[in-house]
C-alpha cells in the first residue's frame, strides 16, 4: 500500500500577493487558541493547555484563485520582545483577544493595540506608506456575563482610539463566545472585509475539503468540479483545506516573507531596523 504524502506549499504555486498572515494576540487564558480551533475545525476543547506558540496554514481556492492564510497563535506570556515585534511585522491582519471577565486582559489589549500601531508606523514614517492595519478586537467569554469586569464605554474608547494623527484605520469589535460559537463567524467575516480579502475565507462561507481532495486547490479551474467529500457545508466556488504539519517559519524565512511582501528591498531593510530598534 502506497502512503499518500501531504502536499507541500510549493505544490499550490500561490502568488505572494495572495498570501497573508493572521496574528492572534492577547493575555493567557483569554481563549485565543479556542478561537483558532473554531476557525480551523469548528471545535471547542474544554481542557485548557497553555500555548507556547502555534502555527497553522490554510489554503483556499476561491472563484478560481488560490490563497494562503497563515495563522500565528501567540503565547500570552511572551518573554522575547523582539519575537513579538517580528510577529507584528509579519502580520497582515490581527485579532486582539481579551476576556470580558478579566480587566487585566483588557488592559493588555490596550497595550497591544498601541504596540501594533507603533511598530507599523515605524515603517510608514520611513517609507511614506499609508498605515493599513486590519484589526479586530474580541471580547471573549460572552457566556460569562454575570462575571463581567469590562464595561462598554471603556471598550468603545479603545475601539475609537486611532493609530496615528492621520489615522485612516478602523478596527471592529465583537463580543464572542468561542465556547458557544457565538459571533465567531461574523467576527472573521468582518476581519477579512477590513483586510480586503475574500469573505469566503470565513469558516462558514467555504467548503472544507480533506487531504484527499487537495488537488482541487492546485488548479485554477474548480468551477465545474463537484466534491463528494462529506465534510463541510456548501461554499459554492470556495474551498479550503488546513495543510497538515505546518511549521513556524524561521526568523530568516520571516524576514524573507517581509521582503517579499514589501515593494522593493529597501523597505525590507527598514523593517529589519524596526525589528531590532
Amino acid at each position: 500500500m502506497i502512503k499518500k504524502m501531504p502536499p507541500s506549499e510549493s505544490d499550490f504555486d500561490i502568488p505572494a500577493k495572495n498570501c497573508s498572515r493572521m496574528v492572534i494576540l492577547g493575555s493567557t487564558k483569554v481563549g485565543k487558541t479556542a478561537i483558532v480551533s473554531r476557525f480551523l475545525n469548528g471545535r471547542f476543547d474544554e481542557q485548557y493547555t497553555p500555548t507556547i506558540e502555534d502555527f497553522h496554514r490554510k489554503v483556499y481556492s476561491i472563484k478560481g484563485d488560490v490563497y494562503q492564510l497563515d495563522i500565528l497563535d501567540t503565547s500570552g506570556n511572551h518573554p522575547f520582545p523582539a519575537m513579538r515585534r517580528l510577529s507584528i511585522l509579519t502580520g497582515d491582519v490581527f485579532i486582539l483577544v481579551f476576556s470580558l471577565d478579566n480587566r487585566d486582559s483588557f488592559n493588555e489589549v490596550q497595550r497591544l493595540k498601541r504596540q501594533i500601531y507603533e511598530t507599523k508606523l515605524c515603517l510608514k514614517n520611513k517609507m511614506k506608506e499609508k498605515l493599513d492595519v486590519p484589526l479586530v478586537i474580541c471580547g471573549n467569554k460572552a457566556d460569562r456575563q454575570f462575571h463581567r469586569q469590562v464595561q462598554r464605554p471603556d471598550i468603545q474608547q479603545l475601539v475609537d482610539g486611532g493609530g496615528g494623527d492621520d489615522d485612516d484605520n478602523k478596527c471592529a469589535y465583537f463580543e464572542i463566545s468561542a465556547k458557544r460559537n457565538e459571533n465567531v463567524d461574523q467576527m472573521f467575516q468582518a476581519l477579512f472585509t477590513l483586510a480586503k480579502l475574500p469573505h469566503e475565507m470565513s469558516p462558514d462561507l467555504h467548503r472544507k475539503v480533506s487531504l484527499q481532495y487537495c488537488h482541487m486547490l492546485r488548479t485554477k479551474s474548480v468551477k465545474n468540479k463537484k466534491m463528494k467529500d462529506g465534510s463541510g457545508g456548501g461554499g459554492g466556488e470556495a474551498y479550503g483545506m488546513v495543510t497538515p504539519y505546518a511549521r513556524r517559519p524561521s526568523v530568516h524565512s520571516d524576514l524573507m516573507y517581509i521582503k517579499e511582501k514589501a515593494v522593493g528591498g529597501g523597505q525590507a531593510k527598514e523593517k529589519e531596523r524596526c525589528l531590532i530598534s
